[in-house]
């Protein structure tokens, strides 16, 4: 594999592709547009614009406070929207919709038996996977529409949304008040801020589950993509996808990305593809790292990840099965994209040994994941 450069190089890199990026004294570096994207449940869904003059842009709605594309340049300053979603709110809406760029939870990813215990009392969840409960029930926060305030500054163009998960909401406890902020920065940068409070002790575990192809469209899916994750161990699971509780080293086998690798080189050795939690080379409550790269070769774009979690989800688009057509009709067919979700494990309120996923009244619950792209050279 090629050595990765610095990210300074990188981000030099895409500067040369837009050389003809206006300064500060032609106009604003960021701007903030909206338009509407429809209704729901009589609630009106607008679609915001957060991009700088360099080219570099994300949109995200307000429902399910999902983000629907990210527009940024190739190796030959072309530019293409990396992430998977649909030109309408309705496919969006409708049933079948796989979590595309929607802020998940109250708990990410599975609890088993859709149920756990806490302070004495046992909670029963929605159960919407194979008797489980995922990534908040029939109803999780990709479902709602929560309210939205925009902000610009010289630095940065940031988008807040909010939304209060009332106590029962998909049989969890307590008043839950959310608050997301996307950011979009000068240096080809998203970064989301996560924030919680909540009256009554609750699990919280939230992430987003934006699809990801580099290609933006000009390969049939991902598997050429390179990936690297910065673990060494990941959660097995059983058949239903439930950790059982073990660490396992990731050393020699299809689950080490410890070193850069293609998606597909080793995908036919795990059953169904990709849908594991790695665990990150970090303590739990260590500040913002890096925890993955991913290389498109044919477009030369990269993608730095980090996060304050302790873990990411690698999803390789195992489920998408050529049903959904997303925007300009492109067919999302097995592996046309994949997730990188930072995240607390999966079934940490059944799992003793797992980080704690607990919120408690008087506490803050705090994320930060920062998206960040460049392009390298062949």
């Amino acid at each position: 594999m090629k050595q990765l450069l610095p990210f300074v190089t990188l981000f030099l890199l895409v500067c040369n592709a837009c050389k003809n990026t206006p300064t500060t004294d032609e106009a604003p570096a960021f701007a903030i547009t909206k338009k509407p994207f429809g209704k729901v449940d009589n609630a009106d869904i607008t679609l915001y614009k957060l991009a700088h003059a360099n080219g570099f842009s994300v949109e995200i709605m307000n429902y399910g406070a999902a983000i629907v594309s990210i527009i940024t340049p190739d190796k030959n300053g072309q530019p293409g929207d990396v992430v998977l979603g649909f030109d309408n709110l309705d496919d969006y809406v409708k049933p079948g919709n796989p979590y595309i760029g929607g802020i998940v939870g109250r708990y990410a990813n599975r609890i088993a038996q859709a149920q756990f215990s806490l302070e004495g009392q046992t909670y029963q969840l929605a159960a919407n996977d194979n008797g489980h409960s995922l990534h908040g029930g029939l109803r999780g926060f990709d479902k709602v529409v929560w309210s939205a305030t925009e902000q610009r500054t010289d630095t940065s163009a940031m988008l807040t949304l909010r939304y209060t998960s009332p106590d029962g909401e998909e049989g969890y406890p307590g008043n839950l008040q959310v608050t997301v902020t996307y950011i979009v920065t000068n240096d080809y940068a998203l970064r989301i801020d996560y924030q919680a409070i909540v009256d009554k002790a609750t699990p919280v575990n939230l992430t987003n589950h934006a699809y990801f192809n580099l290609a933006a469209g000009q390969a049939l899916d991902i598997l050429g993509h390179e990936l690297h994750l910065n673990a060494y161990q990941y959660t097995p699971v059983d058949a239903t996808l439930i950790p059982t509780g073990e660490l396992r080293p990731v050393t020699g086998g299809p689950m080490d990305f410890t070193t850069a690798k293609p998606i597909g080189k080793e995908i036919a050795m795990t059953a169904g593809g990709y849908d594991h939690n790695f665990v990150l080379n970090k303590q739990p409550e260590q500040e913002l790292s890096l925890a993955a790269t991913l290389y498109e070769p044919g477009s030369g774009r990269f993608m730095e990840m980090y996060t304050t979690e302790p873990a990411v989800q690698f999803y390789s688009g195992n489920f998408l099965n050529g049903m959904l057509r997303g925007k300009n009709d492109e067919v999302y067919t097995l592996n046309y994209g994949l997730c990188l979700e930072a995240q607390h494990y999966p079934d940490s309120p059944n799992q003793p040994n797992f980080p704690n996923t607990i919120l408690r009244p008087g506490e803050t619950y705090r994320q930060t994941t920062v998206y960040r792209f460049a392009v390298r050279p062949e």
